[in-house]
């Protein structure tokens, strides 16, 4: 008896010694590996600080931040706000205000959301995408690597690389509001209730010109290593 009280007390202390280290780790995201006039949940955001989930970036004027997290890169551009969180293992960033570029690894790496618009990488090669907040309701996404994918509800389409889109979310309110008739595929066919958008017209989109293909984010660091944290 004695013997396996000792084994139990031993136990216990070995659980109160590892417990801080498993919170310090809980919820950590990533790390600043650049920083120009920006913050991280109100302070500075100095190089080698520490992101955990639900922190808030925001950057000044002609300021920006650079995030790393597992196989992805994230920079907040000048003038910008976004939060960071997990969603099931996936880093995310949401786009408050602002632009934002991203670089993945793989499929899985990291996702970008802005307003009702989730954009990812399409597959698991090296992408590059850069999304910037136009309005409440309009998005300018541009691939300048790979492929991405834009889903908005059960709407899901594909941004090749070295292409650019001006994105307009519920594009039914929109035509609302400027007294413009519904788009091709909604319409409520003379019945006089109110115009239906058809199954698959969560968002329009407008091509806006090629862009160039480049390389960004030191991005060979990030996804040459897809395992480094």
């Amino acid at each position: 008896m004695a013997r396996w009280r000792e084994i139990v007390a031993a136990f216990l202390a070995t659980c109160l010694l590892m417990s801080p280290v498993w919170g310090a780790s809980a919820g950590v995201l990533g790390t600043v590996v650049a920083s120009d006039r920006a913050s991280v949940g109100g302070t500075g955001a100095a190089v080698g600080t520490t992101v955990f989930a639900g922190d808030k970036l925001s950057t000044a004027e002609a300021g920006s931040v650079q995030l790393r997290t597992g196989a992805a890169r994230f920079q907040l551009g000048e003038s910008s706000i976004a939060t960071v969180s997990d969603e099931g293992g996936m880093p995310q960033a949401i786009l408050l205000r602002g632009s934002a570029t991203f670089s993945t690894a793989n499929a899985k790496a990291f996702a970008l959301k802005a307003s009702t618009a989730v954009i990812r990488a399409k597959n698991d090669e090296p992408t590059i995408g850069q999304v910037t907040i136009l309005g409440e309701k309009q998005l300018l996404v541009k691939c300048t690597r790979g492929a991405l994918t834009i889903t908005v509800g059960d709407d899901s389409r594909v941004i090749p690389e070295g292409s650019a889109y001006r994105i307009v979310l519920d594009p039914a309110a929109n035509e609302e509001a400027q007294g413009q008739p519904p788009a091709q595929g909604a319409g409520s066919k003379g019945s006089g209730r109110p115009p239906l958008m058809a199954a698959k017209s969560k968002f329009v989109w407008y091509a806006v010109g090629a862009v160039a293909i480049v390389t960004f984010l030191a991005v060979q660091e990030a996804l040459e290593s897809p395992d480094r944290p």
